[in-house]
């Protein structure tokens, strides 16, 4: 049977992924949204930092990332003047560094989808009065909807997996910071590899679920657009 304490990391690290996907799909739709239709030439900078996480070690995003919330780190400074103190080793710590490292996961689908969209709908919604906010939540959304489900599936699946990013923020403290990845590896040191197949064959099969349905939901659409 599973211990206590690996449900509570389950359960932790479920929690951690929902806030995570859910600040990323709002934080990810106006960036991605500039990115696919500014003109700006040197949109490449912002898409180049953005895919930063993609290639960068885990480690050195939590390295970066630990300095900068510590006492002396530009947010360490921010959140002590707003009397939050550190968010080092705590829920919201790992929720900034889970935000950042699976950026890219969200932004990336998003971009691609607003940038498919038909723009001559776009035009005939504001030759008839329609205004920006109308014309985006009215056409642009309902159109994107398959590169949010992308989007929302991919963020909350990388966010299932972190593991240096976590360790290096978040530590290990039970109940708090304690996410399955970090008990996984706790569990395998100690030599209790039922605890840890449990664990990992949970996040498996979350993993492919998820996968398996956004999948089966695009080749789904396809076959419908094909049919009209």
């Amino acid at each position: 049977m599973i211990d206590p304490s690996s449900i509570t990391a389950l359960y932790l690290t479920l929690q951690l992924a929902v806030v995570s996907t859910l600040i990323l799909l709002v934080l990810g739709t106006p960036l991605s949204w500039w990115l696919a239709r500014t003109p700006w030439k040197g949109r490449s900078i912002i898409e180049a930092m953005v895919a930063l996480p993609i290639v960068l070690p885990p480690t050195v995003i939590g390295f970066y990332l630990l300095l900068a919330l510590g006492s002396e780190g530009p947010i360490g400074v921010l959140t002590a003047f707003l009397g939050i103190g550190s968010i080092n080793f705590s829920f919201a710590g790992l929720v900034l560094g889970s935000v950042i490292y699976s950026l890219p996961f969200v932004v990336q689908p998003l971009q691609h989808a607003f940038s498919q969209l038909d723009d001559k709908q776009l035009e005939a919604a504001a030759t008839l009065g329609a205004s920006n906010a109308d014309r985006f939540f009215s056409i642009a959304i309902p159109q994107a909807k398959k590169g949010y489900l992308t989007a929302g599936v991919l963020g909350f699946a990388h966010t299932l997996g972190e593991f240096g990013v976590v360790l290096m923020i978040g530590g290990n403290i039970p109940g708090e910071t304690r996410v399955a990845s970090i008990a996984i590896y706790d569990h395998v040191e100690s030599m209790q590899y039922s605890q840890a197949h449990y664990l990992s064959a949970t996040l498996l099969v979350i993993s492919f679920l998820l996968l398996l349905i956004t999948y089966v939901t695009q080749h789904k659409k396809r076959e419908v657009s094909h049919v009209h």
